[in-house]
């Protein structure tokens, strides 16, 4: 993978481009309900200098009951020219460093057509860990201009997951904790029940980063996680978690590995999950 290639960038790289007017950093760090304090009052406490707070559930369609699902191209410019970006600018999404959703505003971009995006290696958690320097307080950066245009071929509805279970072309992965996924374990949300979509596989998105440094694990380590989940990467393949977040740690993984033309469901579990939803799997995939 060269540079270019890879979705990453070390915390080396952004310290010596922190001063880099064309390089736009973005605090995406996210929780799952109820648990505090809240993503926003930790990016006040300390953040990346000069990072502006890219808030998950903000940058969503409000008129959807759905957890934060995916909002039109118009509001997702708006939404990113407030945070001082620009068509042009090199954006890097950061999150704590328990890798929760960096990745997915990264994927976001991609979707609405701008390539230009990187994730921070390791997040804050090891630009911390290395002493670098953070600050207090909100940043309110001067509005950028910026256009956006969705590809549908990033995201997948309920209806053609449900259609998918029959088919098999796509295979779905799921990024939940193993427990969840097979139905052991309560979910978070207490409107759900447990198990998963039929026919899918188990990748927990925990799996695929070192816990200690935050930084994301090597290649052959990734290539390892997904052939033991017996998912085939030169096939077409839909990730999936509780609410459309953590599966783009799947999705990263995937990229770093060369994989091409995955999709996120949006919906996740938090929509298939509802009582009277579609069919629900329990146990070992």
């Amino acid at each position: 993978m060269t540079t270019t290639d890879d979705p990453l960038v070390s915390t080396d790289w952004l310290a010596a481009h922190l001063d880099d007017p064309t390089v736009r950093i973005i605090d995406a760090s996210f929780k799952l309900p109820g648990v505090l304090p809240l993503p926003l009052d930790d990016y006040l406490a300390a953040h990346i200098p000069g990072a502006a707070f890219f808030d998950v559930d903000a940058v969503s369609d409000h008129n959807d009951p759905r957890p934060h699902m995916y909002p039109d191209a118009g509001q997702f410019a708006r939404d990113v020219a407030a945070l001082g970006i620009s068509t042009g600018d090199t954006v890097v999404a950061y999150d704590s460093g328990s890798w929760v959703a960096a990745p997915r505003a990264w994927w976001m971009f991609l979707s609405f057509g701008y390539r230009n995006v990187k994730v921070l290696d390791g997040g804050l958690k090891k630009w911390t860990s290395e002493g670098r320097a953070t600050q207090s307080g909100k940043v309110t950066p001067k509005p950028g201009q910026f256009t956006a245009r969705l590809d549908p071929s990033y995201i997948r509805s309920q209806q053609q997951v449900l259609a998918n279970i029959e088919t098999r072309a796509e295979q779905l992965v799921d990024a939940r904790p193993r427990g969840r996924f097979e139905g052991t374990v309560a979910e978070p949300r207490p409107d759900s029940r447990s198990g998963h979509i039929p026919g899918s596989r188990n990748v927990p998105y925990a799996e695929l980063f070192d816990a200690r440094t935050g930084a994301m694990k090597s290649l052959d380590d990734l290539r390892k996680a997904f052939a033991g989940a017996g998912v085939d990467t030169t096939k077409p393949i839909v990730t999936t978690c509780g609410s459309g977040v953590s599966a783009l740690v799947l999705t990263l993984a995937l990229y770093r590995l060369g994989v091409r033309g995955t999709a996120l469901y949006d919906g996740s579990w938090a929509e298939w999950g509802l009582p009277n939803g579609p069919p629900v799997a329990t146990g070992p995939a």
